[in-house]
């Protein structure tokens, strides 16, 4: 489970920036999300949650083993 939360926690801050990049416009495309800002405060969102996450995870250090 260890090696779990770093990768969800990239992989969530690829869709965060993915999300900006469209709520903002900086990202064409056909999509409904092109130009929504509220696409954009949820990437901010989703951003800081994944980064919150590792940094809570860095702080914690490696679990020992006994």
């Amino acid at each position: 489970m260890h090696r779990v939360a770093p990768v969800l926690a990239i992989g969530l801050m690829l869709v965060g920036l993915v999300w900006i990049g469209q709520g903002t416009g900086f990202l064409r495309g056909s999509s409904f999300m092109v130009d929504d800002v509220r696409w954009a405060i949820a990437g901010v969102l989703c951003l800081g949650m994944s980064g919150g996450m590792l940094a809570i995870r860095g702080r914690r250090g490696r679990p020992r083993r006994s």
